[in-house]
Formats: structure tokens, sequence, C-alpha cells
């Protein structure tokens, strides 16, 4: 089976996850990017261009699977596995999901639920009779960046989101109140399982980090379900991302992708299952699985500098096993590296991921590992 994978930078997600996972399934795989000195298996391609894509396929023979992790891949993807009449999302989902205004556009015009939003194009004056508080965010932003919490001077915040990201549109939208929770989500077109969910928190506003993650799977998922049809948003993986308010779960943005941040390799351990070489099977056409239930306990704690400096201790890639409790450290940084402060997911030093039979267990080990191996920025 031959399969082409569209990336941009490396991440571990697809060099740890989709790519053991595709040779797994016996796959030919060739990743297609605009960087192929930095990817294994690489043929450069201008992969934000679906015509280049597809030329680029058609020229390297023909697919069984056109796959991508990356966020801002998806519509032309789906674009090129349309084009070769293969399983895959449609294009207007990846699209909708990825724009932020169009997300809330398209849930409200559903009935789903009503969450204001303003899109203010470069060069559109800022309405300065909104409600506070307010969000703003980059339409097509990742990674919390240049997302802000504001309670006064919209302008100001919106000019300073429009100074880091020139030519780009941001949204202002209601501050949504309340515990931040996602649900994991898997479908083959025809139905949507659901794998789970996780309890979000974040470090202090008015930025939106998220620092840590623990495993919830409980939660108001009939609502996030809603909204993915609505979307249209039924095939492969899905990472969606809601607040429990006092009025209704309401939803802060849908990832049309498999979750991030090591958290996807945490979502196989919790649930024991080779979910790599799942979302890859889906993309060859084969059904969703059942979905399977776990009593275990998992959590991912994001090590994040807490002042900009030099890093002066950088503890090693690590895997141990203690009282029932399985502990991975992932190390994103390195001693001798300059940290400047970004206020998102560009700050974290390391990630550790923890999976046993109770909370209070997987609690003991990562305290224990932090305090006997901690990261020193001086």
């Amino acid at each position: 089976m031959r399969l082409y994978l569209t990336a941009l930078k490396p991440t571990d997600s697809v060099t740890d996850g989709f790519l053991p996972a595709a040779r797994a399934l016996g796959c030919e795989v060739t990743i297609l990017t605009d960087r192929p000195e930095r990817h294994p298996y690489a043929v450069g391609c201008d992969v934000r261009d679906p015509r280049a894509l597809i030329d680029a396929i058609e020229h390297l023979g023909r697919p069984d699977a056109i796959f991508s992790n990356s966020d801002h891949l998806q519509a032309e993807t789906a674009l090129a596995a349309g084009y070769f009449g293969l399983p895959g999302k449609d294009w207007r989902a990846c699209l909708t999901a990825k724009n932020k205004f169009l997300t809330r556009r398209r849930l409200a015009e559903a009935g789903v639920e009503r969450v204001f939003s303003a899109r203010l194009a470069p060069g559109d004056p800022v309405p300065d009779d909104l409600p506070y508080p307010l969000v703003v965010k980059p339409r097509e932003g990742v990674a919390s960046e240049d997302v802000l919490l504001v309670e006064s001077d919209l302008a100001k915040a919106v000019e300073a989101v429009r100074a880091r990201r020139p030519g780009e549109a941001v949204v202002v939208e209601e501050y949504l109140e309340g515990p931040l929770r996602t649900l994991e989500t898997l479908g083959d077109g025809s139905r949507i399982g659901v794998l789970g969910g996780f309890a979000t928190t974040l470090g202090p506003l008015p930025h939106f980090v998220e620092e840590r993650l623990d495993w919830a799977p409980e939660g108001p998922h009939e609502h996030v379900l809603a909204a993915l049809r609505a979307i249209g948003a039924g095939f492969g993986a899905c990472h969606t991302e809601y607040v429990v308010t006092p009025a209704g779960p309401r939803i802060v943005e849908v990832n049309y992708r498999v979750i991030g941040d090591h958290c996807d390799f945490l979502l196989a351990d919790v649930l024991g299952v080779p979910l790599f070489e799942w979302i890859l099977r889906v993309h060859l056409g084969e059904p969703m699985p059942a979905m399977p239930e776990s009593s275990r306990y998992g959590t991912a704690v994001s090590l994040v500098a807490d002042r900009p400096g030099t890093i002066l201790t950088a503890p090693g890639a690590e895997e141990t096993e203690h009282d029932g409790v399985k502990l991975w450290h992932q190390p994103l940084r390195q001693a001798g590296e300059r940290v400047e402060l970004t206020h998102t997911n560009r700050d974290y030093l390391g990630v550790i991921r923890a999976v046993g039979p109770d909370r209070a267990r997987v609690e003991a080990a990562v305290e224990g590992y932090r305090a006997s191996r901690p990261w020193v920025v001086g």
C-alpha cells in the first residue's frame, strides 16, 4: 500500500507515531513537504497548493491513502484525496474548522450554539461598543499564540496582535468562562466514535497556555458531536476544545487532527490501543473499530518556562515504571538554549506523561519525578 503524508515541520506525532504505525501496516510511505531536508522518506513539494500536491502524487505513483496531521494542510490534503477518489475529509469541513469565524457562523446557522464573534480584516476599524470581557485571537491561529483575554481597551489588544501578524485577520469573541475540556473522536465517514477526553488546566490569564491535561472521559458529548456534525468533521481524528459554561457547553475550537503536545501518545497509553494505526486504517478505507473503555488514569504535564533565560539543567528523555505507574519524560529543549517567553506552547521545556491505575498514584509519580529532575532556567 502506498501512503502519502503531507507535512510542514517535523513533529513527534509523525516521527514517533504515524510513521511507525504506517510501517506496522505495511505501507510504503512518502512524505510530501516544503522542507524535505528535515524529514525521512521526503519529496519536496509546495504542499500548501493542492494543485502542486496532486501533480506531485500523480508523478510519483497512484496512492492508496493521502493523510496529514498538520493543522495547516487539512484542506489541501482533503482536496488531493478527493481528486484521487480516496477516503478522506470534506475540504469544506477542514476549512470551516480551521477558520474560527467560520466555525462560529456554521454552529449558529445549524442551531447548535450562539457565541458572539466578529471578524476583523486587516485595516478594519475596531468596534468600541462591545461588552467586556472579550478574547482576541488570530482567525486561523494555533498553539494559543496571540490569544488574549481583554478586559478593556480592545483597540490596543487588536493593534498588538496585528503588529505581530501583519496582513492576517483576527477574531474578537465573547469570553467563555468555565472549566475547559476536550473531546477526542475518531470517525470513518459514517460514524463518529468517542475515544475520551481531558480536563485542561491553563496558566495565568490573560494568556491561554495549556499547562496540564488530565484524563476525564465523561462530559456533554452530545453537544460536541452535534457541533462536529454541523461542521462536517466526521472522518479521521478530531480534537475539540470546549468550555462548560453556566449556560451549557460551548465550543472553543475544532482541531481536525489528533490531539497534540504528546497527549496523542497519552491517549493511546490510557486506552491501550494502537491509536496511530487506527487513524491510518480509516484513511485506508477500513471501518472504525469499536471504541474501547479504560479504567486507567493518565495525565500530561507540560513543563513551562516561567522566566526568560538560559537553560542550565535539562533532564533527558526517560521512561520509568514504579508502583503500577508508567511515566515518560520527553525534553523539548536542551541545556544551553536561550528561552524567550512567548506565552504559548513554545515555552514548553518538556512534557511528562504518566498512566496508572488511579489518580493518586499518578500524581505521586509525577511530583516525585519533577522534584528529582528539575529543569533550571537562569
